[in-house]
């Protein structure tokens, strides 16, 4: 009899399997309350590193980092009526507090532009205070009726950042340096993903922005998720809260704001993008862990030499695990650490000690073969950068394969059944927009015709990705 596979094959069932890769990973599990989740370890782990990543580019683009309440008081979301608009039906409401009815109505934070703008306006009295850059890591709420770990949560981690300058030509060039320097950056040369850099439609605009710019990714199973997006407010939030700064004389001008985040969702774009049906494929450079180092049997030499191993690549800049938990059997653990990804296994038995190799496993490229102990350290970072690369040529690979050019609506929803279509946005156009939509089908991002980002919907040439997305 065929031993049951570990995981649901993905083309047996795509939601399946990534439900059953977060659990046997070990990445997360659902919280006590639909919706919430609980970040395992291994999975925060993940997390951390894509903050530590994204930190870094953001704090290089000159943001601060701040923290501002959960708590937002609910006259300030009605002041911008396009902002509460969008977000209503996903608010969280507070009405008592201390056994008491609270005299004003609090929400649970769902994004920070208003309470932000609250500071803004005090913050903000010349040209001096600007450009004022802040950005924060922290929670937010929003009531999910459709919840999916990573994907979608009533409650998740993500960085939202919040500026203020003082023409429309700083903020809209912000907006574009944090949508392709640092995000761009990030989800292509550390998560390894092949993101399409676009604008979204009005209808897809976030509520009370002028211009949003989006990364969207092709997953495995050929759907768009949505990875970020850098939104160029206007001056909407200024008029709202009254952020202004003092030209020469005594005239004010109202600030040009933007505001960007990113989300714990990138955890499930990276499961869904490299994941295979044995497991994880995690980019070396963005794994907390990029080797493990196995003993196969708990022989006193064989744990001497693997804790050697993990000393000399740790000291040659390699993040590495030693496991010799002996007293777990080894195909066990060899599972395990696949199941998580981790980008390579040194395997290390009595017969490899008397030849002097150790077994290396690649999880990303695949194979196992005999390399020498000795030369383990000067291999494997040149081994780790050859496997980023080749995840975000995948990446790219399967996006292409699985784009078509398209022509008419009903042409449009065949191609998202398996993957993207790309249609001209003349013939699209927003009436086409709302006819695919009522299939399930939306348009994720225009871009030029040289893949560019337009500067306005209608530029000539414009093209429409459209997709079934997560």
């Amino acid at each position: 009899m065929a031993k049951a596979p570990v995981l649901t094959p993905q083309a047996d069932d795509f939601p399946r399997w990534y439900q059953d890769l977060i659990n046997k990973a070990e990445l997360a599990d659902n919280g006590p309350v639909r919706g919430t989740m609980v970040i395992r370890p291994y999975g925060y782990g993940l997390w951390e590193r894509m903050q530590q990543e994204m930190d870094a580019r953001i704090k290089k683009a000159g943001a601060q980092n701040a923290y501002f309440p959960m708590f937002i008081p609910q006259s300030y979301l009605t002041k911008e009526a396009e902002h509460v608009e969008g977000f209503a039906p996903e608010l969280a409401v507070v009405t008592h507090g201390g056994g008491k009815e609270l005299d004003e109505p609090i929400v649970v934070r769902p994004t920070s532009e208003t309470i932000i703008n609250e500071y803004f306006s005090k913050w903000v009295q010349s040209h001096r205070d600007l450009p004022l850059l802040i950005n924060q890591w922290a929670n937010v709420v929003r009531w999910e009726l459709r919840p999916r770990v990573f994907l979608r949560t009533t409650e998740f981690l993500w960085q939202e950042g919040h500026t203020a300058h003082a023409t429309y030509e700083d903020a809209t060039k912000y907006a574009s340096m944090i949508h392709t320097d640092v995000y761009g950056d990030f989800m292509t040369n550390i998560l390894g993903i092949d993101v399409v850099l676009g604008r979204k439609t009005a209808k897809e605009r976030f509520a009370g922005a002028i211009n949003t710019l989006t990364l969207e990714a092709m997953m495995g199973d050929g759907k768009a998720l949505q990875m970020g997006t850098s939104h160029e407010l206007g001056q909407n939030f200024a008029k709202a809260f009254n952020t202004t700064y003092q030209l020469q004389g005594a005239e004010r001008e109202f600030v040009w704001q933007t505001s960007w985040g990113v989300s714990t969702r990138m955890v499930g774009g990276l499961i869904m993008s490299h994941g295979d049906d044995n497991g994880l494929r995690v980019p070396p450079r963005l794994a907390a862990v990029q080797a493990v180092v196995l003993a196969i049997k708990g022989d006193d030499a064989v744990i001497a030499k693997v804790r050697e191993i993990g000393a000399q690549l740790e000291a040659a800049g390699v993040r590495v695990v030693v496991d010799d938990r002996t007293d777990t059997p080894f195909g066990r653990r060899a599972v395990d650490w696949e199941l998580k990804g981790v980008p390579l296994r040194i395997e290390v038995g009595p017969r490899d000690l008397e030849n002097g190799t150790a077994m290396l496993a690649r999880r990303i490229s695949g194979g196992k073969e005999p390399v020498s102990i000795d030369g383990l350290a000067a291999l494997l970072p040149g081994i780790l950068e050859e496997d980023q690369a080749l995840l975000l040529r995948q990446s790219r690979e399967r996006r292409e394969s699985r784009t078509v050019e398209v022509k008419t609506i009903e042409e449009a929803a065949e191609a998202a059944a398996t993957g993207w279509g790309r249609i001209s946005w003349a013939d699209l156009g927003p009436e086409g927009e709302a006819k695919l939509a009522e299939q399930g089908v939306s348009v994720r991002c225009i871009v030029a015709a040289d893949g560019s980002v337009p500067l306005t919907d209608d530029q000539d040439g414009n093209v429409a990705i459209v997709a079934r997305a997560y």
